[in-house]
């Protein structure tokens, strides 16, 4: 890549980095083009070089951090580790985020899965629960997992569990700092393999059998 290019990418990764804190700040309807211009450093004239709108701007943000995301999740998803080790890792690049990138889910939380226009993205925001029931039914054939729950529905509960934290930390009704963060990540997990866990479930079995009387 030319030094031209190099510059250019890096004007136009300023841009957005300097929207995403704007829209976190803001909000993304009382922010102006000239507001995320000014954060940047940059002429107002010059964001209309890279964006055509302030929507452009904010569609753009979504779609480089959810592709992240989403490489991250795929290549847990193709590491060849028990299913619960998987599921675990998961939840650690899901619930991270919020130490890494707070503002980042701050907008995702706020301006891109609860707007309008959510319907338009629904295929790329339900990939992560599809790579989530893909680990499910992998433990399921593995024996990890006992077979009898269905795998669709119990991705829907782990990702479920894991986007209410993230509201609850974006919206301020749940403490959020390290430990709070590493406590939502074993208790995700944990709660949801215990439930999955083949074992468990065996062992359950065996003690209602136990107490049925002769």
């Amino acid at each position: 890549m030319g030094e031209r290019a190099i510059g250019s990418e890096e004007k136009r990764r300023q841009i957005l980095d300097a929207a995403v804190r704007v829209f976190a700040r803001k909000g993304f309807h009382t922010s102006r083009v000239g507001d995320i211009a000014e954060e940047a450093g940059v002429a107002h004239g010059l964001l209309y070089h890279y964006f055509s709108s302030k929507d452009e701007v904010l569609e753009t943000v979504f779609r480089d951090n959810w592709a992240v995301l989403l490489e991250r999740v795929h290549a847990v998803e193709a590491a060849d580790e028990p299913a619960r080790e998987q599921l675990r890792h998961v939840a650690a690049i899901l619930l991270r985020t919020w130490l890494h990138e707070p503002d980042v889910v701050r907008v995702l939380v706020r301006e891109i899965a609860r707007s309008p226009e959510v319907q338009e993205r629904i295929g790329e925001l339900v990939q992560p629960i599809a790579s989530i029931r893909r680990i499910i039914e992998r433990g399921q054939r593995s024996g990890e997992f006992r077979a009898d729950l269905d795998p669709a529905l119990a991705a829907i509960v782990f990702y479920g569990g894991i986007d209410e934290l993230l509201t609850g930390w974006v919206l301020g009704q749940l403490p959020s700092g390290p430990d709070e963060v590493t406590a939502a990540e074993h208790t995700v997990v944990t709660v949801l393999c215990a439930g999955l866990s083949a074992a468990a479930a065996e062992e359950l079995g065996e003690a209602r059998g136990a107490d049925v009387p002769a």
